[in-house]
């Protein structure tokens, strides 16, 4: 077992980044020289804090020199994998609330082995089909998790908006609601393809374990489902110009039904049933 400390250090570097960020958002009169410097420090500051979360997580998850996927490390992953994604996005776009809203839910999601069952282990963790599995699908899910995030400091944002509300300042900087939108989109784009990727690996690594070329199960149904809505969305942005409110909430169907794929059967095996 690795030492807690090592947890509550990792947490509270997100907590502090997370804070450190919202309070730059919070400043006025400052120059835009020193915003920029202020962003790239903080962006130094997350990429440490990713490598000590790596440093958390390799020591976590091959403590016996075998994967241990149990869904406390599992969200430690994907909180990991989503935080990553977000500090690459952040070089191209502004996030606003976002960036803290990732930081501090990440922060979260650390100490979640802590109190969750552990010492799931993989026993099939050396084949190099689960291992391409594996990479793409945290890749798909952590995009997702921004795409969703977005999506609903879209929805918020629109609301205000029509609302005539004029306190937007709390949001932070953000783009214009048709740049949003676009970025929106992109990052479907991008998941989608990655969701693919998943569920085609997914394919060769349920023939090398199983003998079988696809194995139908809960979690195969609801990640197809998600997959051909997200599908859905690029086709109707493509052809019939969707967007807005209509985008996001079916954005956030999708990711729950990802999130229920994944997450919610391990909750229910590892937590409920006590199963692996």
């Amino acid at each position: 077992m690795i030492d807690a400390q090592l947890y509550f250090i990792t947490a509270a570097l997100y907590l502090l980044l997370g804070i450190r960020v919202l309070v730059m958002q919070r400043a006025r009169g400052y120059a835009a020289e020193g915003q920029a410097t202020g962003e790239m420090i903080v962006r130094a500051l997350i990429l440490a804090a990713l490598i000590v979360h790596g440093v958390l997580l390799h020591r976590a998850l091959f403590a016996d020199e075998r994967l241990d996927l149990s869904l406390g490390h599992s969200l430690s992953l994907i909180a990991g994998v989503t935080v990553a994604m977000y500090w690459i996005v952040s070089f191209r776009y502004r996030m606003g609330i976002l960036q803290p809203v990732i930081l501090w839910i990440a922060a979260l999601m650390v100490l979640s082995p802590l109190v969750l069952p552990a010492d799931k282990q993989v026993a099939y963790s050396g084949l190099l089909a689960f291992k391409v599995h594996l990479v793409v699908s945290l890749m798909a899910y952590g995009l997702f998790v921004i795409a969703a995030l977005h999506a609903i400091l879209m929805g918020v944002l629109e609301q205000r908006l029509h609302d005539h509300d004029k306190r937007i300042s709390p949001l932070g900087q953000l783009p214009s609601l048709v740049a949003m939108d676009s970025l929106l989109f992109q990052m479907i784009l991008v998941g989608f393809l990655l969701l693919t990727a998943t569920l085609v690996s997914g394919v060769f690594f349920s023939e090398a374990l199983f003998g079988k070329p696809f194995l139908l199960n809960h979690k195969v149904v609801l990640s197809f489902i998600s997959w051909l809505i997200y599908a859905g969305l690029l086709a109707g942005r493509q052809f019939w110009g969707v967007r807005g409110r209509r985008a996001a909430r079916w954005t956030l169907v999708g990711f729950t039904l990802l999130l229920v794929a994944y997450v919610g059967s391990k909750f229910v095996l590892e937590v409920i049933l006590h199963r692996g």
